[in-house]
């Protein structure tokens, strides 16, 4: 959630960095403005007149000490219709208070000052692209084909369980996503990342936190008996560990992991893109987060993009990495980098990894802060990054490690899998 002053401050400014982003309304930033002007206004009424009260109340008890009572009375019908003003002044002050939270909510985030312009994904920038791609041999095929041939996923016992889009993973198939999660996380906490165990439903307080309420519950599993949430990544249990905090300086950077499954509603999506492995409603999924000093969050963000690089790496995947055009990124991003890996089967890249910086947009709202050295309080930065989402991931493994004679297990992953081979 972006701070009222810098919309005040920078109004012109802001519109400029709304527009990167390509955002609509730009007249919400003078709606916002106008409200809380009203807000000052009816404040200041309110604290005007509360004063009266205190003030004459203050004075009855003198008045009735000199036995003045008749004047004593007329004060306290002034104090009775003072309550009355002040009474409705509260209910004012709760209305414009409501309007002008329900109406901020609804502005992104700023978009960083490298951010690209842009309108969509076609407008990303190439930032970089590593590995070799595989020359595949005939008769290769897309691995909704090879989990079949090698009874690897059941999508048609997932339907039947629950419905579409979450599959039932089974022998070798079971035990690779039990490879990668262990690999993934292992690699985190030897990168000082703190591994944690959340929990996979969240309160809306949750999930307003971290930015996914109001502006995705469409996109969210909604519990409705108890009004929680499915999360749709490990970010919101984690980042919300710090909702309400006041950090010591020194504390900073905190680093912390997580693995969970992650549930998202995918609405509206169909096509060839989503075959298989390449869109689900669960999916497994290693995620870290990084609570910064604002100084540092941007060449944090660099150490945490070259860390799902070494990932990667590691798992011998060619990939490349996109810096996202205004138009492309998150609602509370301020700048972020996607990482693809080369799916040699499909002919195309497919999205692993979003790594991005929120600056102060998450923690505005989770109220998660440190005190600097003069003991001021100031809002830290949040940061996430998925280390890694597993479906394209297996996706890409599967397809481009393929052979006439089975599915090669990357040299990295044979210790955590158990075998070399899936035939």
């Amino acid at each position: 959630m972006l701070q009222i002053n810098t919309l005040k401050q920078n109004t012109d400014w802001v519109k400029e960095r709304l527009g990167v982003k390509n955002f609509k309304q730009p007249e919400l930033v003078d709606a916002i403005i106008a409200l809380d002007d009203e807000r000052k206004r009816v404040q200041l009424s309110y604290d005007n007149t509360q004063a009266l009260i205190n003030a004459a109340s203050k004075e009855i008890g003198k008045l009735m000490g000199q036995g003045n009572k008749e004047a004593a009375e007329q004060k306290k019908q002034e104090v009775g219709n003072w309550k009355t003003e002040v009474n409705q002044l509260n209910e004012q002050l709760i209305e414009v208070e409501k309007k002008l939270q329900e109406t901020l909510v609804l502005l992104p985030n700023l978009p960083g000052p490298t951010v690209p312009k842009g309108i969509s994904a076609d407008d990303n920038e190439v930032a970089k692209e590593a590995g070799i791609k595989p020359t595949l041999f005939e008769g290769a095929k897309p691995h909704w084909d090879l989990i079949e041939d090698y009874q690897l996923v059941d999508f048609e016992l997932g339907s039947k369980i629950t419905g579409r889009g979450f599959p039932v993973y089974k022998g070798k198939g079971a035990r690779l996503q039990r490879a990668l999660i262990n690999f993934f996380l292992d690699r985190a906490t030897a990168a000082g990342y703190l591994e944690a165990q959340p929990p996979i439903v969240v309160n809306e307080d949750s999930g307003y936190g971290t930015g996914q309420l109001p502006d995705k519950e469409g996109q969210m599993y909604h519990i409705a008996v108890d009004d929680l949430y499915l999360i749709p990544t490990a970010e919101v249990p984690v980042t919300n560990i710090y909702r309400d905090v006041i950090l010591k300086e020194e504390e900073l950077p905190i680093k912390m992991t997580a693995y969970s499954p992650c549930f998202r509603r995918e609405a509206g999506s169909y096509g060839k893109d989503v075959r298989g492995l390449n869109r689900l409603h669960q999916f497994d999924k290693v995620e870290i987060v990084q609570i910064a000093h604002p100084d540092k969050s941007y060449e944090i963000l660099e150490n945490m993009r070259e860390f799902v690089s070494s990932l990667l790496q590691e798992l011998e995947l060619p990939y490349r990495t996109l810096k996202l055009c205004g138009g492309d990124m998150s609602f509370g991003s301020a700048l972020t980098y996607d990482l693809e890996v080369w799916s040699a089967a499909q002919g195309r890249w497919l999205e692993v990894s979003s790594v991005s910086n929120f600056e102060t947009f998450q923690t505005n709202r989770l109220k998660c802060r440190y005190k600097d050295a003069n003991g001021k309080t100031q809002l830290a930065h949040s940061l996430n990054g998925s280390a890694l989402a597993l479906p394209r991931i297996v996706a890409a493994l599967l397809e481009n490690n393929q052979t006439e004679n089975g599915i090669a297990i990357p040299k990295v992953l044979i210790p955590y899998c158990g075998f070399d081979k899936i035939d």
